[in-house]
């Protein structure tokens, strides 16, 4: 029963926290986030859905990771990737291809919404202690190899993405600024209730 609970979170989780993603994705005209950026310029230049590409940075980033770490490849995080990539074409295609959104404040008004909506659902998934996604992974193996923080780490994964992003004119723009600084928080501010809710839950099962 634990870990049908742990199942659910993990599941629940990423469809909420893909979901926020795709809030924002839903308006990069006003800036989306580094790796979101990365994506969404790779479809508008070489094909294929936004989902695809979120795969392949994953498949990628696993080889990177254990290159860093010299440690054997995660894997298991190729799953989590693969469901993440899976989540936002599904949310793209059958949620937000079916409206625009018109009008700067209601585009901030989505923006922030959507980060508040990543925060729940990482908040979420991080509690099934499940293979993280290969990017979580990224920072995590750039704290531990160069010995820096985690808002170091964090920041470097960041412009990792957000520089070929630049260059390949991605969605960058005041929007990828606020994500940047906001998502950590927003993970945070949610993170202790659902530890609760997971403790709860599995002492009562």
């Amino acid at each position: 029963m634990k870990l049908f609970i742990r199942l659910l979170f993990f599941i629940i989780g990423l469809a909420v926290m893909t979901f926020g993603v795709c809030m924002t994705i839903k308006v990069a005209d006003i800036g989306v986030g580094a790796w979101d950026a990365f994506n969404v310029a790779l479809t508008e230049k070489l094909g294929l859905s936004i989902g695809k590409w979120v795969m392949i940075d994953g498949a990628v980033l696993v080889i990177v990771n254990s290159l860093l770490l010299k440690r054997r490849p995660a894997i298991l995080s190729l799953l989590t990737i693969i469901i993440i990539g899976s989540l936002v074409d599904f949310w793209l295609v059958t949620v937000f291809d079916l409206f625009k959104v018109e009008g700067l404040m209601a585009k901030i008004g989505m923006l922030l919404v959507g980060i508040l909506i990543i925060g729940i659902g990482a908040a979420v998934y991080l509690q099934a202690k499940f293979p993280q996604s290969p990017i979580d992974n990224f920072m995590l193996a750039i704290k531990e190899r160069f010995r820096v923080n985690l808002m170091m780490a964090k920041t470097i994964g960041e412009i990792t993405a957000l520089i070929p992003a630049f260059f390949l004119n991605g969605p960058i723009s005041y929007g990828t600024i606020i994500i940047t600084f906001t998502v950590g928080p927003a993970i945070q501010l949610f993170f202790p209730f659902f530890e609760k809710s997971m403790q709860r839950l599995q002492a009562k099962y």
